[in-house]
């Protein structure tokens, strides 16, 4: 969990700073600052959704999982708990909520998460992630700029969320398959493309109701490997 813990002071650091500039940066920067990082959390998804060769299993997985988080009434869960904190911490910031779900998904969607979370659940190394915790320092100054507070607090998913991937495989995952690595990736990616449609201004949509498909596409690629390990099973089996 270092390299967890280490990611969520990086978060907070990193928001602190962007909050004591937040009044002192001109709308103009903080509009070019997202235009750039719309782009690339674009460019990020696409490179992530095309690592895997499941696409079938990937398009059902986003269908099932966003009927799922919608039926679960995901987004307005989240955007009570936002609001919750909110009241908690007595801010007036209007975009609170807003800025904590976009800094999860921003931080928490990449590939360095789910890679670097599986590589430290083995006890391999942390490296991945604290690489990662640079660039989220640098990341959530401006986040915050832009949209508040809000971003400062998206390091409590984040541990949820990065620290239970890494604690779930320290405990069960003692030998994860890269194909469902992959396609778990693949989801997250196409999860960022989403995400960086609302960072454009493009399109708003409560992508949070998709969160659950990176379940369904984790249980679909382990059956698919296990129905394909009974086939061969079976033809090397004499009758």
């Amino acid at each position: 969990m270092v390299g967890t813990l280490v990611n969520a002071v990086a978060i907070v650091a990193g928001s602190s700073i962007g909050l004591a500039f937040k009044k002192n940066l001109p709308g103009k920067y903080q509009d070019i600052y997202f235009l750039g990082v719309g782009l690339f959390t674009m460019l990020l998804g696409i490179q992530m959704a095309v690592a895997t060769e499941n696409h079938l299993l990937v398009v059902l997985s986003l269908v099932l999982g966003g009927v799922t988080g919608v039926w679960c009434k995901l987004s307005q869960r989240t955007a009570r708990m936002g609001d919750y904190v909110r009241s908690v911490v007595r801010s007036k910031n209007e975009r609170f909520t807003e800025g904590m779900i976009t800094g999860f998904l921003l931080f928490c969607m990449g590939s360095m998460t789910i890679v670097g979370a599986v590589e430290e659940g083995f006890g391999e190394t942390s490296h991945l992630l604290l690489t990662k915790s640079v660039m989220d320092f640098f990341s959530s100054i401006m986040l915050a700029s832009g949209l508040g507070v809000g971003v400062l607090f998206s390091f409590v998913p984040l541990l949820l969320f990065q620290g239970g991937i890494t604690l779930a495989v320290a405990v069960i995952g003692k030998d994860i398959p890269a194909e469902i690595v992959d396609s778990v990736k693949a989801v997250g990616g196409i999860i960022l493309i989403g995400l960086s449609l609302e960072l454009l201004k493009l399109k708003r949509m409560e992508i949070i109701n998709l969160l659950p498909s990176l379940l369904f596409i984790s249980l679909f690629v382990w059956l698919k490997i296990r129905f394909h390990e009974w086939n061969v099973l079976q033809c090397i089996l004499p009758e």
